[in-house]
């Protein structure tokens, strides 16, 4: 973010900065509503298929050494009213993230047509309960097309090679152009358009684009651009578990940001591993983790502590735990956990991270004696800046009026439209519109 005062041009970090000889405030962007984004990850989901039960035998295939469980004991479909129970509960208890659907699951049919095995209605259902329970709170993103063997786009079939290099988790992707790659998403993702769906997103199976990371960027940007005409494509990659490595997330390839049609990815991190229940639903996983009982530490602690997003990644078949529910009562003890620990978290969509980030890395600030002019390529809600003094009043003009915002005494209670004020400085909270933001200070 470029942070200029009037005038007069400082060396800045990203978020901030002082100008003493001028005596302007300092200026920080906070968190969405100077709250810490929590979020969850949803791996390997799709309608009806268990991916463990038929992907199992397709990696094994590759590497017979590493895949010995006897996924015939795995139940071949997660059912249904597992998906209604787990997203009412979402709902209602306000769990938010991004939830995969494979478009044509371990190669056994296609969600916009049919899955052998299921009926067309038993098919259509399960993608109407996706709408109706997952979608509110969740991004849905392709995780690829097959998660298992690569598929040629020419003419819809599995390659017939059980090699590493014709495997989407393994080689296939390491080599491939950004417009290669790009061609490849957009196959998957116009299955789940197909099917009525709609991504801002996608999640990369396995080891997909893990050496390949740059077109990896540029293609999901393509992709979602060209299928979706997404305005802030974002994907899933990688995770980070290690104490103090940052999981903030990463705006990547920005480009236009002073004309019509802005651009640029984003590229969310987790900062979990999957410690509910694996992704062959094999091993049960522990809270502790997660966060421990006493609410003292764990991965998520170390997180929100940062003050940095803080998104747990887990995998589909290991949330049912093959009906025992394993993953599902895991996540429950640790939103129990976290909202006694916490009040100041907000849950958050994928996509919604992204576009906050967006703004908050390219929105260029000027720094005036009583004015900040935000320029911002991408609107967001819940932005919140902090200077370090106090103010009288204030307000915000974008493309209408000048509309004031509302004093609050609670810091908790900070909402678009209003400001609060301490001993420390003031943190202002409104809708960021796309272009010229003018926040009057008095």
């Amino acid at each position: 973010m470029k942070i200029t005062g009037m005038g007069s041009l400082a060396a800045a970090s990203s978020h901030s900065l002082n100008l003493p000889d001028d005596k302007m405030p300092g200026v920080e962007v906070l968190n969405p509503y100077n709250r810490v984004p929590v979020s969850l990850i949803i791996d390997d989901s799709t309608c009806l298929v268990n991916m463990a039960h038929f992907g199992i035998p397709q990696f094994a295939e590759v590497f017979p050494d590493q895949y010995k469980q006897n996924w015939r004991k795995l139940p071949r479909e997660i059912p249904d009213r597992f998906v209604r129970e787990f997203g009412e509960w979402c709902l209602e208890n306000g769990v938010k993230g991004k939830y995969s659907v494979v478009p044509y699951p371990a190669c056994t049919g296609w969600l916009s047509r049919f899955i052998p095995g299921w009926t067309k209605r038993e098919l259509e259902e399960s993608l109407d309960l996706i709408r109706e329970v997952i979608v509110p709170n969740w991004d849905i993103h392709p995780e690829m097309v097959s998660h298992t063997r690569v598929i040629d786009i020419k003419t819809g079939k599995p390659y017939p090679f059980a090699t590493p290099e014709y495997m989407e988790n393994w080689e296939w992707s390491q080599t491939k152009s950004a417009d290669e790659l790009a061609a490849y998403q957009v196959y998957a993702l116009t299955i789940l358009k197909e099917a009525g769906l709609n991504c801002e997103g996608l999640t990369t199976p396995g080891g997909y684009g893990g050496r390949n990371q740059n077109n990896l960027a540029i293609s999901t940007m393509e992709a979602l651009r060209n299928v979706y005409g997404t305005e802030i494509p974002h994907y899933f990659r990688d995770l980070f578990t290690e104490k103090g490595k940052s999981v903030a997330p990463k705006v990547l390839h920005p480009s236009d940001l002073d004309g019509t049609d802005p651009k640029c990815v984003v590229s969310i991190l987790g900062c979990t591993g999957d410690w509910f229940g694996g992704w062959d639903g094999l091993v049960p996983g522990n809270v502790d983790n997660f966060i421990t009982e006493n609410l003292s530490s764990g991965r998520m602690v170390d997180v929100i502590e940062s003050r940095e997003p803080a998104i747990m990644v887990c995998h589909w078949p290991g949330i049912y735990f093959n009906g025992d529910k394993v993953g599902y009562n895991i996540l429950k003890q640790v939103k129990k956990r976290l909202d006694q620990k916490y009040d100041n978290l907000i849950w958050m969509k994928l996509s919604e991270i992204a576009r906050y980030w967006a703004a908050k890395e390219l929105t260029s600030i000027t720094v005036q004696k009583n004015k900040l002019t935000f320029k911002a390529p991408f609107s967001t809600p819940g932005f919140s800046v902090k200077l370090d003094t106090s103010v009288r009043n204030t307000g915000i003009k974008g493309k209408g009026e000048e509309k004031p915002l509302v004093r609050i005494k609670d810091n908790k209670a900070l909402k678009n439209g209003s400001w609060y004020s301490d001993k420390t400085g003031t943190v202002f909270c409104f809708d960021l519109e796309k272009g010229t933001n003018e926040l009057i200070i008095n």
